[in-house]
């Protein structure tokens, strides 16, 4: 996956102090981070580590400002530009939040306004710290605490630029499990909205652009679709929850993380936790289309079978097996 450029306008690192079933309390940084080549390698990290995850949650801000402050907050900092306060207050609200979870664990919180060439973005992180090994001056082994960025657990993003346009999802979260991640919801104010129709669309829609960089036969293409269509209808059918994970190796158990890739990719913005919607597979297996004077519907298979067939020089399709009633009705016309 191509990363993106990113530009960092401001950087700053608190700390939330906090263990489970115990108080949360702050170390606040006095002033921001300089923005050197190490601190652009965490963030860029970070950011890439975070569009990777699936998991993510999408939404808008609630509109109860009073008991969820942070669209108050970002705006007052849009208007001031004082990002250092900005930060300071975004910690004494996570503070707050991580209380009420007696599972929260603390670390250190990273907080960033970022601008790339998709977006201008407010990205907060929650970082642990661990022990590993670094060799001394001296030649010696010695523990060495460092930022343990490979298991990013809670983190969310605020795209400035769609809310300010009046979007519908511009807050995303990591899910994380249950209500260790649920606090940092609530920090972010988000009302995360799962629309099942939508999202099992661009499930979909995710599964063709993938199939499409395959160098698939035919008949391998057909298997792939059936193999989709037929688990997100029992899924569908069952009230079964969307994983992209296991939906991808059901489905292309050859290189299921390619097809991973591709469904928890951010353009597409398809998130976890959902029933699918069977309205939305039947692209799966039949094609359906409509002009002023015309409306045709057909299975995929048909294509292999000869019952349709497109001509792409003439740009006409021929139908085979025509049924009689039909047969008989255009003859009288």
């Amino acid at each position: 996956m191509s990363i993106t450029p990113n530009t960092i306008q401001n950087l700053i690192i608190h700390q939330l102090h906090k263990e489970p079933n115990g108080p949360a309390r702050v170390a606040l940084s006095a002033a921001e981070m300089p923005i050197n080549s190490a601190a652009q390698r965490l963030v860029d990290h970070l950011c890439q580590l975070y569009g990777t995850r699936n998991g993510k949650g999408f939404g808008k801000f609630e509109e109860d400002e009073h008991e969820y402050p942070m669209p108050a907050l970002v705006r007052r900092y849009l208007d001031d530009a004082n990002f250092l306060s900005f930060s300071q207050q975004l910690l004494a609200h996570l503070q707050v939040r991580a209380e009420q979870e007696p599972e929260a664990n603390g670390g250190y919180v990273l907080i960033a306004r970022v601008q790339n060439a998709a977006m201008d973005f407010v990205f907060v992180a929650l970082v642990s710290e661990v022990i590993g090994t670094a060799v001394n001056g001296e030649m010696q082994v010695e523990d060495s605490i460092h930022l343990d960025m490979d298991h990013l657990r809670v983190a969310g993003r605020i795209d400035l630029g769609v809310w300010q346009a009046g979007g519908e999802r511009y807050v995303s979260f990591l899910r994380g499990r249950g209500d260790v991640a649920a606090y940092f919801k609530l920090f972010l104010g988000c009302n995360d909205m799962v629309t099942p129709l939508k999202e099992t669309q661009k499930l979909v829609k995710g599964l063709e652009q993938f199939i499409e960089q395959q160098a698939l036969s035919a008949q391998d293409r057909d298997e792939v679709y059936q193999r989709a269509h037929s688990l997100l209808d029992e899924m569908g059918n069952d009230q079964g929850e969307v994983n992209l994970a296991d939906v991808a190796s059901q489905i292309f158990p050859d290189a299921p993380q390619a097809l991973q890739d591709v469904l928890q990719h951010e353009d597409l913005g398809l998130m976890d936790g959902f029933v699918p919607d069977r309205r939305a597979i039947k692209p799966l297996m039949r094609f359906k289309a409509a002009a002023p004077e015309w409306k045709l519907e057909f299975d995929r298979a048909s294509l292999r079978s000869g019952a349709v067939i497109y001509d792409k020089h003439t740009d006409t399709l021929v139908l085979s097996n025509i049924p009689d009633k039909l047969k008989k009705a255009l003859l009288e016309q």
